[in-house]
Protein backbone atom coordinates (compact mmCIF):
# COMPACT_ATOMS: atom_id res chain seq x y z
CA UNK A 1 0.00 0.00 0.00
CA UNK A 2 1.39 3.57 -0.88
CA UNK A 3 0.77 5.60 2.18
CA UNK A 4 2.42 9.00 0.14
CA UNK A 5 1.10 12.47 -0.66
CA UNK A 6 1.38 13.07 -4.21
CA UNK A 7 3.04 16.35 -4.10
CA UNK A 8 4.77 18.22 -6.54
CA UNK A 9 8.68 18.88 -6.06
CA UNK A 10 8.01 22.77 -5.17
CA UNK A 11 4.80 22.08 -2.61
CA UNK A 12 7.44 19.35 -1.31
CA UNK A 13 10.40 21.17 -0.66
CA UNK A 14 8.49 23.82 1.56
CA UNK A 15 6.89 21.05 3.66
CA UNK A 16 9.79 19.54 3.43
CA UNK A 17 11.54 21.84 5.78
CA UNK A 18 8.83 23.01 7.86
CA UNK A 19 8.01 19.76 8.85
CA UNK A 20 11.92 18.47 9.71
CA UNK A 21 12.45 21.24 12.15
CA UNK A 22 9.21 20.45 13.90
CA UNK A 23 10.01 16.69 14.03
CA UNK A 24 13.43 17.92 15.53
CA UNK A 25 12.38 20.17 17.95
CA UNK A 26 12.06 17.98 21.01
CA UNK A 27 16.00 17.33 21.01
CA UNK A 28 16.81 20.70 19.60
CA UNK A 29 20.60 22.01 21.32
CA UNK A 30 20.81 18.58 23.36
CA UNK A 31 24.63 18.05 22.39
CA UNK A 32 25.52 14.59 23.88
CA UNK A 33 24.95 11.94 20.94
CA UNK A 34 25.60 9.33 23.82
CA UNK A 35 22.15 11.01 25.92
CA UNK A 36 20.05 11.21 22.60
CA UNK A 37 20.90 7.64 21.90
CA UNK A 38 19.70 6.56 24.98
CA UNK A 39 16.25 8.69 24.58
CA UNK A 40 15.97 6.76 21.23
CA UNK A 41 15.65 3.00 22.66
CA UNK A 42 12.94 4.67 25.03
CA UNK A 43 11.12 7.45 23.12
CA UNK A 44 12.51 7.80 19.65
CA UNK A 45 13.80 10.47 17.91
CA UNK A 46 11.32 13.14 15.78
CA UNK A 47 8.28 15.04 17.45
CA UNK A 48 8.97 14.80 21.01
CA UNK A 49 8.03 17.34 23.71
CA UNK A 50 11.18 19.39 24.69
CA UNK A 51 11.77 18.20 28.47
CA UNK A 52 14.25 20.09 30.56
CA UNK A 53 14.82 16.48 32.58
CA UNK A 54 16.56 15.42 29.44
CA UNK A 55 19.30 18.09 29.53
CA UNK A 56 20.69 17.44 32.95
CA UNK A 57 23.99 16.77 33.79
CA UNK A 58 24.87 16.36 29.99
CA UNK A 59 25.70 19.17 27.42
CA UNK A 60 22.56 21.40 26.06
CA UNK A 61 20.85 24.17 26.26
CA UNK A 62 17.12 23.54 27.07
CA UNK A 63 15.20 26.70 25.51
CA UNK A 64 11.93 25.57 24.69
CA UNK A 65 9.58 25.52 27.66
CA UNK A 66 6.08 24.94 26.81
CA UNK A 67 6.74 23.95 23.35
CA UNK A 68 4.65 20.35 22.43
CA UNK A 69 5.37 18.18 20.06
CA UNK A 70 4.57 19.37 16.91
CA UNK A 71 5.66 23.15 17.21
CA UNK A 72 8.07 24.72 15.23
CA UNK A 73 11.31 26.40 16.83
CA UNK A 74 11.99 30.12 15.59
CA UNK A 75 13.11 28.57 12.36
CA UNK A 76 10.57 26.73 11.29
CA UNK A 77 8.30 30.26 12.31
CA UNK A 78 10.67 32.11 9.63
CA UNK A 79 10.03 29.74 7.18
CA UNK A 80 6.39 29.74 7.74
CA UNK A 81 6.05 33.79 8.10
CA UNK A 82 7.64 34.15 4.62
CA UNK A 83 5.57 31.56 3.19
CA UNK A 84 2.52 33.49 4.47
CA UNK A 85 4.18 36.76 3.53
CA UNK A 86 4.39 35.81 -0.31
CA UNK A 87 0.74 33.41 -0.37
CA UNK A 88 -0.45 37.07 0.48
CA UNK A 89 1.39 39.39 -1.33
CA UNK A 90 2.09 37.26 -4.68
CA UNK A 91 5.42 38.38 -4.37
CA UNK A 92 8.35 39.16 -1.87
CA UNK A 93 8.29 42.36 -0.21
CA UNK A 94 11.20 43.86 1.45
CA UNK A 95 9.40 46.92 3.76
CA UNK A 96 5.79 44.44 4.14
CA UNK A 97 8.39 41.23 5.30
CA UNK A 98 9.97 43.42 7.58
CA UNK A 99 6.91 45.05 9.63
CA UNK A 100 5.19 41.74 9.58
CA UNK A 101 8.67 40.37 11.11
CA UNK A 102 8.61 42.70 13.68
CA UNK A 103 4.48 42.16 14.43
CA UNK A 104 5.65 38.15 14.39
CA UNK A 105 8.70 38.21 16.74
CA UNK A 106 8.65 41.80 18.71
CA UNK A 107 6.70 42.75 21.71
CA UNK A 108 3.26 41.30 21.39
CA UNK A 109 3.58 39.16 18.11
CA UNK A 110 2.18 35.41 17.76
CA UNK A 111 5.65 34.27 18.39
CA UNK A 112 5.90 32.45 22.20
CA UNK A 113 9.45 31.41 22.17
CA UNK A 114 12.91 31.29 22.59
CA UNK A 115 14.90 34.58 20.36
CA UNK A 116 18.58 34.10 19.39
CA UNK A 117 20.99 36.63 18.72
CA UNK A 118 20.05 37.51 15.10
CA UNK A 119 16.58 37.81 15.50
CA UNK A 120 16.77 39.90 18.58
CA UNK A 121 19.42 42.60 16.94
CA UNK A 122 16.98 42.53 13.74
CA UNK A 123 14.30 43.48 16.13
CA UNK A 124 16.45 45.97 17.95
CA UNK A 125 17.37 47.54 14.79
CA UNK A 126 13.66 47.91 13.09
CA UNK A 127 11.01 47.87 15.86
CA UNK A 128 12.09 52.07 16.73
CA UNK A 129 11.79 52.84 13.27
CA UNK A 130 8.99 53.68 11.01
CA UNK A 131 8.29 51.22 8.26
CA UNK A 132 9.25 53.37 5.24
CA UNK A 133 12.42 54.06 6.85
CA UNK A 134 13.49 50.44 7.32
CA UNK A 135 17.00 50.14 5.85
CA UNK A 136 17.34 47.19 3.59
CA UNK A 137 20.45 45.76 5.07
CA UNK A 138 18.82 45.35 9.25
CA UNK A 139 20.40 42.03 9.95
CA UNK A 140 23.37 41.57 12.50
CA UNK A 141 26.89 40.81 11.75
CA UNK A 142 26.18 36.81 12.68
CA UNK A 143 26.58 33.89 11.15
CA UNK A 144 24.01 31.39 12.58
CA UNK A 145 21.40 29.53 10.72
CA UNK A 146 18.86 32.52 10.94
CA UNK A 147 20.07 32.99 7.92
CA UNK A 148 19.20 30.03 6.04
CA UNK A 149 15.94 29.33 7.80
CA UNK A 150 13.86 31.71 4.85
CA UNK A 151 16.22 29.83 1.81
CA UNK A 152 13.99 26.86 0.95
CA UNK A 153 10.85 29.39 1.26
CA UNK A 154 12.50 31.34 -1.14
CA UNK A 155 13.82 28.78 -4.31
CA UNK A 156 10.83 26.64 -4.13
CA UNK A 157 8.51 29.98 -5.27
CA UNK A 158 11.24 30.93 -7.61
CA UNK A 159 10.40 31.05 -11.34
CA UNK A 160 13.77 33.08 -12.97
CA UNK A 161 17.27 32.43 -13.61
CA UNK A 162 19.93 31.24 -10.83
CA UNK A 163 21.46 34.56 -10.77
CA UNK A 164 18.03 36.52 -9.32
CA UNK A 165 17.40 33.73 -7.38
CA UNK A 166 21.10 34.50 -5.02
CA UNK A 167 20.10 38.31 -5.42
CA UNK A 168 16.60 37.54 -3.80
CA UNK A 169 18.48 35.34 -1.70
CA UNK A 170 21.09 38.11 -0.17
CA UNK A 171 18.38 40.52 0.11
CA UNK A 172 16.34 38.61 2.29
CA UNK A 173 19.29 36.99 4.05
CA UNK A 174 20.88 40.58 5.13
CA UNK A 175 17.40 41.27 6.66
CA UNK A 176 18.34 39.11 9.18
CA UNK A 177 21.94 38.35 8.53
CA UNK A 178 24.40 40.89 7.56
CA UNK A 179 27.55 38.96 7.59
CA UNK A 180 29.70 37.31 4.22
CA UNK A 181 29.43 33.72 5.29
CA UNK A 182 26.06 33.49 6.21
CA UNK A 183 25.21 35.19 2.70
CA UNK A 184 27.54 32.49 1.10
CA UNK A 185 26.32 29.59 3.11
CA UNK A 186 22.37 30.54 1.92
CA UNK A 187 23.71 31.09 -1.66
CA UNK A 188 25.60 27.42 -1.71
CA UNK A 189 22.41 26.09 -0.09
CA UNK A 190 19.59 27.69 -2.36
CA UNK A 191 22.13 26.56 -5.32
CA UNK A 192 21.82 22.66 -4.31
CA UNK A 193 18.07 23.21 -3.79
CA UNK A 194 17.59 25.14 -7.30
CA UNK A 195 19.69 22.32 -8.93
CA UNK A 196 17.70 19.66 -7.57
CA UNK A 197 14.47 21.14 -8.70
CA UNK A 198 15.69 20.92 -11.83
CA UNK A 199 15.97 17.63 -11.66
CA UNK A 200 20.02 16.83 -10.79
CA UNK A 201 20.90 14.04 -9.03
CA UNK A 202 22.39 14.54 -5.64
CA UNK A 203 25.89 14.72 -5.78
CA UNK A 204 26.03 16.63 -8.89
CA UNK A 205 23.93 19.58 -7.07
CA UNK A 206 26.26 19.23 -4.40
CA UNK A 207 29.63 19.70 -6.24
CA UNK A 208 27.83 22.16 -8.54
CA UNK A 209 27.13 24.54 -5.32
CA UNK A 210 30.41 24.37 -4.21
CA UNK A 211 32.02 27.49 -5.78
CA UNK A 212 29.08 29.48 -4.04
CA UNK A 213 30.21 28.58 -0.79
CA UNK A 214 33.26 31.23 -0.59
CA UNK A 215 36.49 30.59 0.53
CA UNK A 216 35.93 29.81 4.59
CA UNK A 217 33.05 27.16 3.37
CA UNK A 218 34.53 25.37 0.64
CA UNK A 219 36.95 23.32 1.84
CA UNK A 220 35.06 22.61 4.99
CA UNK A 221 32.40 21.14 2.42
CA UNK A 222 34.75 19.22 0.53
CA UNK A 223 35.95 17.39 3.50
CA UNK A 224 32.38 16.40 4.72
CA UNK A 225 32.03 15.34 1.14
CA UNK A 226 34.67 13.45 1.15
CA UNK A 227 33.24 10.82 3.88
CA UNK A 228 32.54 7.31 2.30
CA UNK A 229 29.37 6.61 4.16
CA UNK A 230 26.84 7.94 6.52
CA UNK A 231 28.28 9.24 9.93
CA UNK A 232 26.48 11.78 11.16
CA UNK A 233 27.91 11.85 14.58
CA UNK A 234 31.39 11.53 13.17
CA UNK A 235 31.10 14.80 10.81
CA UNK A 236 29.29 16.70 13.63
CA UNK A 237 32.11 15.96 16.26
CA UNK A 238 35.13 17.01 13.31
CA UNK A 239 33.02 20.04 12.17
CA UNK A 240 30.89 20.84 15.41
CA UNK A 241 27.11 20.97 15.54
CA UNK A 242 26.18 24.32 16.76
CA UNK A 243 24.55 27.40 15.70
CA UNK A 244 27.10 28.77 13.32
CA UNK A 245 26.75 28.08 9.57
CA UNK A 246 30.17 26.48 9.01
CA UNK A 247 29.73 23.80 11.67
CA UNK A 248 26.30 22.92 10.42
CA UNK A 249 26.39 23.26 6.55
CA UNK A 250 29.04 20.38 6.02
CA UNK A 251 26.55 18.45 8.36
CA UNK A 252 23.88 19.07 6.44
CA UNK A 253 25.96 18.40 2.76
CA UNK A 254 27.36 14.91 4.61
CA UNK A 255 23.93 13.36 5.13
CA UNK A 256 22.03 14.83 2.09
CA UNK A 257 24.72 12.84 -0.07
CA UNK A 258 24.12 9.05 1.86
CA UNK A 259 20.93 8.79 3.47
CA UNK A 260 18.56 7.34 1.28
CA UNK A 261 15.41 9.25 2.23
CA UNK A 262 14.02 11.84 3.85
CA UNK A 263 12.65 9.92 7.25
CA UNK A 264 16.67 9.00 7.48
CA UNK A 265 17.93 12.13 7.02
CA UNK A 266 16.25 13.68 9.54
CA UNK A 267 16.58 11.06 11.94
CA UNK A 268 20.65 11.13 11.64
CA UNK A 269 20.43 15.24 11.97
CA UNK A 270 18.92 14.32 15.24
CA UNK A 271 21.26 12.01 16.26
CA UNK A 272 24.39 14.31 15.71
CA UNK A 273 23.10 16.51 18.49
CA UNK A 274 23.49 20.43 18.34
CA UNK A 275 21.29 22.84 16.56
CA UNK A 276 19.49 20.17 14.74
CA UNK A 277 16.41 22.81 14.22
CA UNK A 278 18.44 24.81 12.37
CA UNK A 279 19.94 22.41 9.82
CA UNK A 280 16.45 20.61 9.74
CA UNK A 281 15.14 23.74 7.43
CA UNK A 282 17.50 23.40 4.68
CA UNK A 283 17.96 19.51 4.56
CA UNK A 284 14.55 18.73 4.85
CA UNK A 285 13.98 20.67 1.92
CA UNK A 286 16.54 19.10 0.10
CA UNK A 287 15.76 15.48 0.61
CA UNK A 288 11.58 16.18 0.48
CA UNK A 289 12.55 17.86 -3.13
CA UNK A 290 14.85 14.83 -3.99
CA UNK A 291 13.15 11.98 -3.54
CA UNK A 292 10.05 13.60 -5.22
CA UNK A 293 11.82 13.97 -8.04
CA UNK A 294 13.51 10.67 -7.33
CA UNK A 295 12.42 7.32 -8.04
CA UNK A 296 11.87 6.14 -4.98
CA UNK A 297 8.51 8.21 -4.23
CA UNK A 298 8.03 5.73 -1.24
CA UNK A 299 10.79 7.01 0.47
CA UNK A 300 9.67 10.60 0.87
CA UNK A 301 7.87 12.38 4.00
CA UNK A 302 6.57 10.26 5.81
CA UNK A 303 2.59 10.45 6.48
CA UNK A 304 2.56 9.99 9.74
CA UNK A 305 4.52 13.31 10.27
CA UNK A 306 1.76 15.44 7.94
CA UNK A 307 -0.18 14.71 10.59
CA UNK A 308 1.82 15.68 13.45
CA UNK A 309 3.01 19.01 11.96
CA UNK A 310 0.43 21.49 14.44
CA UNK A 311 0.44 24.23 11.71
CA UNK A 312 0.14 21.88 8.69
CA UNK A 313 -3.00 23.53 8.07
CA UNK A 314 -1.85 27.33 7.62
CA UNK A 315 0.83 25.84 5.83
CA UNK A 316 -1.56 23.96 3.35
CA UNK A 317 -3.51 26.78 2.92
CA UNK A 318 -0.20 29.10 2.15
CA UNK A 319 0.70 26.33 -0.88
CA UNK A 320 -2.94 26.48 -2.07
CA UNK A 321 -2.77 30.04 -2.54
CA UNK A 322 0.45 30.20 -4.11
CA UNK A 323 -0.24 27.28 -6.74
CA UNK A 324 -3.00 29.23 -7.70
CA UNK A 325 -1.66 32.32 -8.13
CA UNK A 326 1.23 30.73 -10.34
CA UNK A 327 -1.60 29.13 -12.19
CA UNK A 328 -3.25 32.67 -12.77
CA UNK A 329 0.00 34.19 -13.76
CA UNK A 330 0.72 31.29 -16.51
CA UNK A 331 -1.96 31.77 -17.97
Amino acid sequence: MNTNLNLSPRIATILGALIADSASLGLHWLYDPERIAEIETTAGLVFLTPDAKAYIDTTGFFAHVNKVSGDSSGYGEVGLLLLKHIAKHGEFNHTAYQTEYCAHFGPGGAYIGYIDAPTRLTLRTLLPLKPENFPTVSGADDDQFAALAAVPILVANHYGSQQDLLKHVEAVVRITNDNKVAVAAACCSAVVLFERLQGKPMAQALQYALPFAGEKLTPLLEQALAYQTLDSIAVAKQFGSACHVVEGLPLIFHIAQHASNYRNAIVANIRAGGDSCGRAMMLGAIMAAYQVNGKDKASSIPMTWFARYRQLTTAADACLMLDESNRNKSK
